[in-house]
């Protein structure tokens, strides 16, 4: 028996005529899927402070570059330097002083973070093992924190439990020697401490020694070994200050802040040495005025390096070479501001941003995925003497 309604056929003529009108619907506004928005971001930006000020801020970054300030943090003074875990569930700083609880120390803070505000509470503080911390980075597991010593001279290492609080430091190490600059160099001065890609080593920069001295690192039993030799020794007098590494770790590329200069380097992964393949300067030809290096940052896709410039405030841009990591001075861009210190790149690496600490400003710049080259957003937001720069996906949006 049939129905009055649709007959098979009918049904089948109809599903026909609704497929092949599926290219027109398509192709007209009603029928096109809204395309995905780009991603925006989260930053925390460490200070110069005093005790009872403000001292991190959270600001979101849109895809055009707008920063929005979102929240401000009491984070104690001098958090200069800040680092996340990989789940961005803890924000640790190192607050760059010069004496705590009563020791020729700075220290270390912890934070945990509210997902839904990015706001902090404070998880608590340990001794860094020497004075003037400025650099804090966490080993690939997230076991313990590494922290380098500017004027103490030395590198401590720093458990970290499962819930983000921070053990007394378990193990340090001291720097020795000094090199030629008289001013800067007249003894060890620990500016980096970053572990390699794959947990085994960690490696100290000294500024005061002209090397860049290796640990093999232990997270089990949250200790720091000295290799029987440097794992890498810069020229006479270049002051190295911060060492990154490439995304497919072979290479890694050191900024020397004394001679503003950046040095490509090949890395042995089992030995936990460095060899230099080339060194540039950081600067255009001509300029003589007075300069140092500060931070250096690969792009996420490898194929460029950045480095920042304070006396010429700038970023210098750096093409990598694919056969061998080698460098190339691409570009040099003026940051809008005064004393360019630490920069990061978005992780999709379209974005740049810097903070320049003494004209109290952070500057958004857009980058060229195929070039690298730099241009101004027009977007910046001031900060008091800002310093270093986390970026991580908006998990607030989640």
């Amino acid at each position: 028996m049939r129905s009055a309604g649709f007959s098979r056929r009918n049904f089948l003529q109809f599903i026909a005529l609704a497929l092949a009108g599926l290219p027109l619907l398509a192709g007209c506004g009603a029928g096109r899927l809204p395309a995905s928005s780009p991603p925006d971001y989260l930053m925390y930006v460490g200070t110069y402070a005093e005790a009872e000020a403000e001292s991190i801020f959270l600001y979101r970054v849109s895809s055009t570059g707008a920063l929005t300030r979102l929240r401000a943090e009491k984070a104690g003074p001098n958090p200069s330097f800040l680092a996340l875990d990989s789940r961005h569930q803890y924000l640790y700083a190192a607050n760059e002083v010069g004496q705590f609880e009563g020791a020729a120390s700075g220290f270390v803070s912890a934070f945990g973070i509210n997902q839904q505000t990015g706001q902090l509470t404070t998880l608590g503080r340990q001794a860094s093992g020497g004075a003037a911390p400025c650099y804090l980075s966490l080993s690939p597991d997230n076991q313990v924190a590494l922290v380098a010593n500017y004027t103490g001279g030395n590198v401590a290492l720093l458990p970290l439990a499962p819930n983000g609080q921070l053990s007394p430091a378990a193990a340090t190490a001291a720097h020795q020697g000094s090199g030629p600059n008289r001013e800067r160099q007249e003894k060890p001065h620990a500016h980096c401490i970053v572990p390699d890609p794959a947990g085994q080593f960690a490696f100290a920069v000294d500024l005061g020694t002209d090397k860049v001295v290796g640990y093999r690192l232990d997270v089990t039993r949250d200790q720091l070994q000295p290799l029987a030799t440097p794992a890498f020794t810069a020229q006479p007098g270049a002051g190295p200050r911060h060492l990154t590494f490439h995304p497919n770790g072979r290479w890694a590329y050191l900024a020397n802040e004394l001679t503003s200069t950046v040095t490509a380097l090949r890395y042995d992964a089992t030995a936990g040495t460095f060899t230099e393949v080339n060194t540039l300067s950081a600067l255009p030809a001509g300029f003589a005025a007075p300069n140092t290096a500060a931070d250096i940052h690969v792009a996420p896709n490898g194929r460029f390096v950045y480095s920042s410039n304070r006396g010429h405030n700038s970023l210098a841009v750096f093409g990598v070479a694919t056969e061998d990591g080698r460098l190339t001075l691409l570009q040099t861009m003026n940051t809008q501001g005064q004393t360019p210190r630490n920069f990061a790149l978005s992780p999709d690496g379209r974005l740049l941003l810097v903070a320049n600490q003494n004209s109290n400003s952070l500057v958004s710049f857009r980058v060229d995925a195929q070039t690298g080259l730099l241009t101004a957003t027009g977007h910046t937001a001031t900060v008091p003497k800002p310093v270093s720069l986390q970026i991580v996906p908006n998990f607030l949006a989640r």
